[in-house]
């Protein structure tokens, strides 16, 4: 369950194809629905869980960010060299950084006419309004060109643990996988 020394546990290796799955379906999901038009079927379905899912990874990346905290985190491979480490930890923390901007620029973009965001359904997230002129507009604008930014350093993330596993041949990626041999 918990992180040692050498291994993720669980928990963090969970949370991370958790978001990893809620950052593709996401992007996947926002990529499609802009070019809805009125009179699809999806037009109101979609931007609906577009926002609910959202919703759900803001609450997964503040348990993954205080889990991360709280926890022992593994030490560097013995082969990685410093400019790898400093990049890798740069890098992590820029998906932290970039996911948060993003999921509350979401939330601006879908409160500022003061409205709140329903769950599913289910309950309803209060909306404060808009801060700025036009935040509908603008804080889209960030929304978008930072989910595109995402996609752009999340591929580098995977090329990087590639880069580990088949150049490098080390443990990398295999312990984010859970494999401990």
């Amino acid at each position: 369950m918990n992180n040692t020394k050498q291994y993720y546990g669980w928990v963090s290796i969970s949370l991370h194809w958790l978001v990893a799955l809620f950052v593709f379906g996401l992007f996947a999901l926002g990529y499609w629905m802009v070019d809805l038009d009125y009179y699809s079927e999806w037009y109101k379905q979609a931007p609906a869980l577009h926002k609910s899912f959202g919703l759900c990874l803001l609450l997964v990346m503040i348990f993954r960010a205080l889990w991360k905290i709280f926890q022992i985190q593994p030490d560097s491979i013995e082969t990685h060299k410093s400019i790898e480490k400093r990049l890798g930890g740069l890098v992590h923390l820029l998906l932290y950084l970039l996911l948060f901007v993003i999921m509350f620029t979401g939330y601006f973009i879908s409160t500022a006419d003061g409205r709140g965001i329903e769950v599913f359904g289910l309950f309803e997230i209060p909306g404060f309004g808009s801060f700025i002129e036009n935040q509908e507009d603008k804080a889209g604008l960030v929304h978008q060109y930072m989910a595109y930014f995402l996609m752009f350093v999340v591929f580098l993330h995977a090329a990087a643990a590639f880069k580990h596993h088949f150049i490098d041949k080390d443990r990398t990626l295999l312990r984010m996988l859970g494999k401990r041999n």
